[in-house]
């Protein structure tokens, strides 16, 4: 039978690795993001691919999203919640309201309406369930110096994956996070070059290639629905992260 999976935020970055990992092990992938052009590289022509231009934090695009998911392949096996961006950075009385409504809107809301969408699927489907991986990130468990809207929404992710692991149980819907410190890709670049410290040093960060990253969620979305891994952290295993630095 088809696997099916969507993934959105997939135009650059772990979104394009884990689309394209899933590709190669043989899934068929909707390509969720803004911009249609990056979409279509991640694709490259692979006949299993679909790119959907969406904008996750409009309820209206992400319906028309499933729709045509359901529509080319009948079904929803896998949603890797992914899209979203680091947003404002400052202390909170300098963050501009409106771009932490953005923010919020598009790593929040948005990871909730995609779900909203791929859990009415997958209640609704024969057979019946599917599994939805929220993409957190370390910073769901502990924050960077100036990061209170991108923190916020990261750590209100592992609420709405608690949330949808129990709702899910009755229509054999799972729900799992991955937590992910310093992956190398084009939205991290910085970390190498120097990252703030929470004493405001700057120092450079180790970093590790993202397709272990691809390879963990992979793992993941193959589990059979009866198992589920609920939370899984992957960082550069020198990162300061655990302990004191």
């Amino acid at each position: 039978m088809t696997r099916v999976a969507v993934v959105t935020g997939a135009g650059s970055g772990i979104g394009r690795v884990v689309a394209r990992t899933l590709l190669d092990d043989g899934w068929s992938v909707a390509l969720a993001g803004r911009r249609p052009e990056p979409l279509r590289d991640t694709a490259d022509g692979h006949p299993e691919a679909l790119a959907v231009p969406t904008d996750v934090a409009d309820p209206a695009a992400v319906d028309a999203l499933f729709a045509a998911v359901r529509e080319r392949w009948g079904r929803v096996d896998l949603l890797f919640n992914n899209a979203g961006g680091f947003g404002p950075a400052g202390t909170p009385d300098e963050i501009d309201v409106d771009a932490w409504r953005a923010t919020v809107d598009v790593n929040l809301t948005g990871s909730f309406l995609c779900a909203r969408a791929a859990f009415a699927a997958m209640r609704a489907q024969e057979p019946q369930g599917g599994r939805i991986i929220n993409n957190g990130s370390i910073s769901a468990h502990a924050p960077r110096p100036g990061s209170i809207a991108y923190t916020t929404t990261k750590h209100a992710i592992t609420g709405l994956t608690k949330s949808i692991s129990l709702d899910g149980r009755a229509f054999g819907i799972a729900c799992g996070q991955i937590d992910i410190g310093n992956a190398a890709t084009d939205m991290t670049a910085g970390i190498a070059a120097g990252a703030r410290q929470a004493d405001g040093s700057v120092r450079p960060e180790p970093t590790f290639d993202a397709r272990h990253v691809g390879e963990a969620v992979r793992h993941m979305a193959n589990l059979p629905l009866g198992a589920n891994v609920g939370s899984l952290t992957i960082t550069a295993t020198a990162m300061p992260f655990v302990g004191r630095g």
